[in-house]
């Protein structure tokens, strides 16, 4: 048996996406920017998936801004509006355990004089709305907070951290990272007062190599790639229409009965935890004192005292099981966990733990055999870590 566990790093593409993408490059594979009818029928697939996707958003197909995936929409969303909004301002608000993609290009604008306050969290990883009060200041441009954490799956209160931004200064723009949470919740980002928000593709079983930003209509936003002045300027290059298309059926399929695939999700979660504590030394990180409805219905975050994460890591792959030690994005850099450390996840466990994360994909056979497989790896490894 195989158990693919490692949802939150990428998914296995629909069958019905697959299709879909098949249909552009062998037929409709046009130019969309050519004035003929090969390049009207790639407009027209663009214009479908916007149409999927603003349907979902309840917003303006202007408001959409096709990138290659979430790191790109990340920093256009940042460096964007950093730099268009700079006679305002230069202070920046993030917390502790954002993506790379949200860090790297703050650190990129920390190096140009930009200030970036970095906000503590809880046990659970939650931002309070009144720590976010206290640092929101007159020349606060941007507050830049994830909806659904990638390693530990909490679940940010973006309605109340939004109202704390308007009450302290309507003027900041808040920035969304809702790369682990679109397809899981329904999300109105007028409703939630988000002025900017990354999804990409290949988590929701779209495409890889595609995308969005949502930018609300005045948003203040420069491009950061220039050349043919492709949608509306805002992202030059030839659009990716199969991954457009293939991401606008995605989005289709994902929320189709989006309630039943969320609690299904929680479900295979339950049962993962369940199986996971009956082992010995094994702690779930995040999730004390919560609800399982009050985080992600997908991540799972376990650390297993005595292993190394790497080790334990390799050896479910051998068997099959897959999973990953912390964001794959970040996994050719071994660096401890600063979402762990933020969290105050014990030394001994910040380099043995792993994620475990969910799909709509997956099986109770699934889960149960990773269980399983842990459990009988757990006693065999401990045994040759040095005392």
């Amino acid at each position: 048996m195989e158990a693919y566990l490692d949802n939150a790093a990428t998914t296995k593409v629909f069958p019905g996406v697959l299709e879909r993408m098949v249909q552009i490059m062998e037929g409709d594979f046009g130019n969309p920017s050519s004035k003929h009818t090969k390049g009207w029928e790639a407009e027209n697939a663009i214009r479908e998936a916007t149409e999927q996707i603003c349907g979902r958003l309840k917003c303006e197909a202007k408001e959409i801004i096709y990138t290659s995936g979430g790191t790109e929409s990340n920093n256009l969303a940042l460096v964007g509006a950093a730099t268009a909004n700079l006679r305002s301002g230069k202070h920046i608000i993030t917390t502790r355990m954002e993506h790379a993609s949200v860090h790297q290009p703050l650190a990129y604008l920390e190096s140009q004089g930009y200030e970036v306050t970095y906000l503590p969290v809880d046990r659970h990883g939650k931002v309070e709305p009144e720590v976010l009060k206290q640092a929101v200041r007159e020349d606060t441009i941007l507050v830049s907070v994830m909806y659904v954490n990638n390693e530990i799956g909490s679940v940010q209160d973006i309605g109340q951290l939004s109202h704390a931004i308007q009450q302290c200064n309507p003027n900041t723009i808040f920035h969304v990272d809702a790369i682990q949470a679109f397809g899981k919740y329904a999300i109105v980002p007028k409703r939630l007062g988000i002025d900017l928000m990354s999804v990409s593709g290949h988590k929701i079983h779209g495409p890889k190599g595609s995308g969005f930003l949502y930018a609300k209509v005045g948003t203040k936003l420069n491009p950061i790639l220039f050349g043919g002045g492709q949608q509306r300027g805002m992202r030059s290059g030839t659009e990716n229409v199969p991954g457009i298309a293939g991401l606008g059926e995605a989005v289709r399929l994902i929320y189709t009965d989006q309630e039943q695939k969320r609690e299904q999700l929680y479900t295979l979660k339950e049962r993962l935890i369940e199986g996971l504590l009956r082992l010995e030394q094994v702690q779930i990180h995040g999730m004390e004192g919560l609800d399982l409805q009050d985080t992600a219905p997908h991540i799972v975050s376990a650390g297993f005292a005595g292993i190394r994460s790497e080790v334990l890591l390799h050896a479910l792959a051998e068997r099959n099981v897959y999973v990953s030690s912390g964001s794959a994005c970040s996994s050719n850099h071994p660096e401890l966990s600063g979402t762990l450390q933020a969290i105050g996840v014990p030394d001994h466990l910040l380099d043995a733990t792993l994620r475990f994360s969910l799909s709509v994909t997956n099986t109770v056979e699934e889960v149960d055999y990773a269980v399983r497989q842990v459990g009988e790896l757990l006693p065999v490894l401990r045994r040759f870590v040095r005392h």
